[in-house]
């Protein structure tokens, strides 16, 4: 078992230190140079191996003594995902999930309510819904049939408002227009709202 007496391994290091220093004679001198093994290697060398022979043969490995694992191996440690893989980016799944029974039911109901602002809530919620809910597109279907034609009136009816003389006939139109859609828009999603399917009295129904 390796010596890990300081004061040998101090000897040691300042004997090595020291034997560089010295310049080895070569062949060109007459005699040959003293082998690595040799006690002329440098001063103080003899009286190491005689004090601690083995800290000569077996210096203590400080580099490694960092709880028993090796320095150069805790620099390379990098965290790895699971199975050492790195997760890659997940994307949207090509088809939609099917709503559920209550959120069908809730869009069937903003499509009636968003009557009140003309036909462009009940067109969105068809347009995106239509695939993912039977009620969503039944209802959103109905309510865009029934806001499309009173949506046009009542923008022409802004319009002519804007005329001199009769402006004020065609604004009051416009208002009784609104009116009359809002109402409806309300009734008809309070009924959708409680999983009743409804029906306009007046509805052209000219999208299919």
């Amino acid at each position: 078992m390796p010596t890990s007496n300081p004061h040998c391994w101090a000897a040691s290091r300042r004997s090595s230190t020291s034997s560089r220093r010295i310049r080895v004679p070569t062949e060109s001198d007459g005699r040959p140079g003293p082998g690595p093994g040799s006690a002329e290697a440098g001063p103080g060398s003899a009286e190491r191996a005689r004090t601690c022979p083995s800290a000569i043969e077996h210096p203590p490995n400080i580099q490694r003594e960092t709880r028993g694992t090796p320095l150069s191996d805790t620099a390379d440690h990098r965290p790895h995902s699971q199975g050492g893989q790195t997760p890659a980016f997940e994307g949207s799944p090509a088809q939609a999930p099917v709503l559920t029974a209550s959120q069908d039911r809730q869009f069937a109901t903003l499509a009636h309510f968003g009557g009140i602002l003309g036909f462009v809530p009940s067109l969105l919620i068809f347009l995106i819904f239509r695939d993912r809910g039977p009620f969503t597109a039944q209802e959103a279907k109905e309510a865009l049939n029934f806001t499309l034609p009173p949506t046009i009136l009542a923008l022409m009816a802004l319009i002519l408002s804007l005329l001199p003389g009769v402006g004020a006939a065609f604004a009051v139109i416009n208002a009784l227009i609104w009116l009359a859609l809002t109402l409806t828009s309300v009734h008809a999603g309070i009924q959708v709202n409680r999983g009743r399917p409804h029906r306009y009295a007046l509805n052209l129904r000219l999208i299919r």
